[in-house]
């Protein structure tokens, strides 16, 4: 990210609550836009792509989000939120099957979780790659590959995703606000990971 840069005249407070703002309501605008489920990767991709443009000098604002997404919402977007889907589904079905009393129903529970949970680990750092702005099967790859070969920058995605978890919960309310963090954990991440491969 480029280096902040001072207040100008009249700006109430310095560029690092700005970006705090913008982010608030780019994570506004994130959850807005995944309530059809279907759109929910794109959205998040955006995000992330908004917000790494923040670091470029180029506005983190719920507008330009908005435009970025109108152009985003092609077939593979529509195809990534439907697998995403599915994924979720299939796994809640085989952990209610797994919870009904099957025979190894508590060890299917464990390597079903993880497996959930590596999937969601891949999937976010999917949405974050800014090749997920034009090929999901690039970004895909990508991430794959960057779970396995960074499990710092999984560690603290895995860390952001439980805080987000934990303060929906608490206060319900927060649901609609934690894309946005969410989503500056998972950018700053890729930022920090890109950084390091051109040292």
């Amino acid at each position: 990210m480029s280096q902040p840069r001072t207040r100008e005249p009249g700006e109430l407070f310095g560029p690092r609550m700005t970006l705090f703002a913008d982010m608030l309501s780019v994570g506004l605008a994130t959850a807005v836009a995944c309530l059809p489920l279907l759109t929910a990767p794109a959205a998040l991709s955006t995000a992330c792509a908004v917000l790494r443009g923040a670091g470029e000098d180029r506005p983190a604002t719920a507008g330009r989000y908005a435009a970025l997404l109108r152009r985003r919402l092609r077939r593979a977007d529509l195809a990534a939120g439907a697998l995403t889907l599915a994924v979720l589904l299939l796994s809640a079905a085989d952990l209610a099957l797994a919870r009904a009393g099957l025979p190894g129903g508590p060890l299917f529970t464990v390597a079903a979780s993880a497996i959930t949970a590596g999937a969601c680990l891949v999937g976010l750092r999917t949405c974050a790659r800014p090749e997920s702005v034009t090929e999901w099967a690039t970004a895909l790859r990508a991430a794959a590959r960057d779970t396995v070969h960074d499990p710092g920058g999984t560690g603290l995605i895995l860390l952001a995703l439980a805080t987000a978890a934990a303060g929906a919960w608490v206060l319900p309310p927060l649901a609609f606000l934690t894309p946005g963090p969410l989503a500056l954990a998972l950018t700053a991440v890729d930022v920090r990971l890109a950084g390091r491969r051109h040292r």
